[in-house]
C-alpha cells in the first residue's frame, strides 16, 4: 500500500507521451471508469484533455495515468475529490520544489564555500 501511496508523487514530466490520442469512450474503457466520471473530472480541474477542432475530448498517455491516480486515491485510499485536488495540486508543488532545488544545486554559485562557519565567528 506503502508502493501504491508513493506513485501520487512520481513526477511523470519526463514523459514525452502528452500527445491526445483517446476519445472519452476508449479513455475510459483504458481507466475502468464511466465517461461521465471523467467529465466530472474535467469539470473539477483535477484532468485537462486535449479538444479537437470539433470539440471532441482527447485523451494523451499522461492524462490517462492522471485518471488512475485520481481513481486509486478515491477507490484504495479512501480520498474525497476535495482531497484529491489538494492531494495533486501539492504534488505538483513538491514535483516543482524538487525541480528548483537540483537546479540550484547544479548551479556553481549556489556551491558552498570552503570558508567553515567556525572561522568567521569571532571576527
Amino acid at each position: 500500500m506503502q508502493d501504491m501511496f508513493w506513485e501520487i508523487f512520481e513526477d511523470s514530466r519526463e514523459d514525452s507521451d502528452v500527445e491526445p490520442r483517446y476519445v472519452i469512450s476508449v479513455a475510459a474503457r483504458m481507466v475502468g471508469a464511466h465517461a461521465q466520471t471523467l467529465r466530472t473530472y474535467e469539470r473539477l480541474g483535477l484532468v485537462d484533455p486535449a479538444r479537437t477542432q470539433g470539440n471532441f475530448r482527447l485523451y494523451s498517455e499522461r492524462d490517462i495515468r492522471r485518471v488512475h491516480r485520481i481513481k486509486m486515491l478515491i477507490e484504495d485510499l479512501g480520498v474525497n475529490l476535495a482531497g484529491v485536488e489538494v492531494i495533486l495540486r501539492m504534488s505538483a508543488q513538491m514535483s516543482a520544489l524538487q525541480r528548483r532545488l537540483q537546479e540550484l544545486a547544479s548551479t556553481p554559485e549556489s556551491q558552498p564555500s570552503h570558508r567553515s562557519v567556525s572561522s568567521t565567528r569571532g571576527r
